[in-house]
């Protein structure tokens, strides 16, 4: 049961009540915002609550159990608040969201009503609406080991092995042209085989993306220049001459892991584990043995 304090209780009782919602939003990187739909600014808990940013209540729900409770705020996307290149930029990915009720001539009189994290959210020119996801989302998220032919490690983590410190895995480059958003061309330190960082990771090191990541799709070659293709266009356009650094990548396969990194004893995949193709095909008789024994010894 939830204990209301006695301030606002008091309010709620009276014959006209003065209340807001307030929304505290939290990001990983500890950059805290409090936005409010109020008319006013508020502040309380050592936040300010802006009013200008245009944010409202869109909807709500709450479950029983352990079904999935969330709702939705709505708000316009402004140089005080949620900025456009931030959230094209991942900043807000997985933020925390508190919801307050509060009575806005008494700041102190105020109930927490939820807290969830930040979901999807979608964009339409200067407005967003941002999806608010209850605690219990977090138990539907896959968690343990996948088993499967290709590895579930991550290139560099603790169960790969691999330092991706290593200068044979990782290089710097300067950005030669843009032929496309989500395209580049550059030049880069060193020399590497075709393929090298098809899947892997590019980190901007200068220019107006600076301190950002992101996926690389695939790479080809035009002359002299290295193409690379990006899974998503960089929240601000690349410009000729930024600098960038480049990760090698995997793609998951036991032959890559052997023949390109030579880790084959830290492979977290099943390479011999039968696929659906296997199961499905008929009988082929007499040519294979049927015995349950391994078919790869």
């Amino acid at each position: 049961m939830r204990t209301i304090p006695a301030a606002l209780a008091a309010r709620l009782e009276g014959g006209a009540t003065t209340l807001c919602r307030c929304w505290a939003l939290h990001r990983r990187d500890g950059v805290s915002f409090g936005f409010t739909d109020h008319d006013r600014d508020l502040t309380f808990g050592g936040l300010t609550y802006e009013a200008r940013t245009g944010l409202e209540a869109a909807e709500a729900s709450a479950e029983l159990g352990f079904a999935v409770g969330g709702g939705e705020v709505a708000g316009a996307l402004t140089s005080t608040g949620l900025t456009e290149v931030d959230v094209a930029a991942g900043l807000y990915d997985g933020a925390g969201i508190e919801t307050w009720l509060v009575d806005w001539t008494l700041p102190d009189a105020r109930l927490l009503l939820d807290v969830a994290s930040l979901g999807e959210l979608r964009r339409a020119g200067g407005a967003f609406v941002a999806e608010l996801r209850g605690l219990m989302h977090r138990l539907d998220v896959p968690t343990g080991r996948t088993f499967r032919a290709t590895c579930d490690a991550d290139l560099g983590d603790a169960r790969c092995g691999i330092d991706l410190t290593d200068p044979r895995y990782r290089t710097t480059g300067t950005v030669l042209a843009v032929p496309e958003p989500g395209r580049i061309a550059v030049t880069l330190a060193g020399s590497f085989a075709p393929g090298w960082f098809g899947g892997g990771r590019l980190a901007w090191t200068s220019g107006a993306n600076t301190g950002g990541t992101a996926d690389l799709r695939g790479e080809s070659r035009d002359g002299a220049s290295l193409v690379l293709d990006l899974w998503e266009p960089p929240p601000r356009p690349a410009m000729p001459g930024d600098g960038l650094r480049l990760t090698a990548g995997c793609d998951k396969r036991l032959a890559t892991c052997r023949d390109r990194f030579a880790n084959a004893l830290n492979f977290q995949g099943f390479p011999h584990m039968p696929g659906n193709d296997f199961v499905l095909r008929g009988v082929e008789g007499g040519a294979a043995r049927l015995d349950g024994a391994s078919l790869f010894r």
